[in-house]
C-alpha cells in the first residue's frame, strides 16, 4: 500500500478502535491515525506468531487485524498510564 492509504487505513482503523475502547475524546484525529498504523503492525506481527497473515492489504481482514492491534495496543498504554 502507498503511503496515503496507509494514512487513511490507519485512521479509519484507529478510530474504530479508539470508539471500541472508549478512548475517542482522549485522542484527535492525529492520534487515531498513529493508533491505527501502529495497530496494523502490531496485529500483523501478532497474527503472523499464531501462524497466519498479517495486515497486507486494504481489505476487511487487515481492517479486523489493525483494529485488534490497536485495541492491544491502546490496553497496554492504558495500563502503563
Amino acid at each position: 500500500m502507498g503511503l496515503i492509504a496507509w494514512i487513511i487505513f490507519g485512521a479509519l482503523a484507529g478510530w474504530l478502535a479508539s470508539i471500541i475502547a472508549g478512548t475517542n475524546k482522549e485522542q484527535g484525529a492525529f492520534g487515531n491515525i498513529v493508533l491505527g498504523i501502529l495497530g496494523a503492525f502490531l496485529g500483523g506481527f501478532v497474527v503472523n506468531l499464531i501462524g497466519g497473515n498479517g495486515a497486507i492489504d486494504f481489505n476487511l481482514y487487515s481492517l479486523i487485524v489493525a483494529i485488534g492491534g490497536a485495541l492491544i495496543l491502546t490496553f497496554i498504554v492504558k495500563k502503563l498510564a
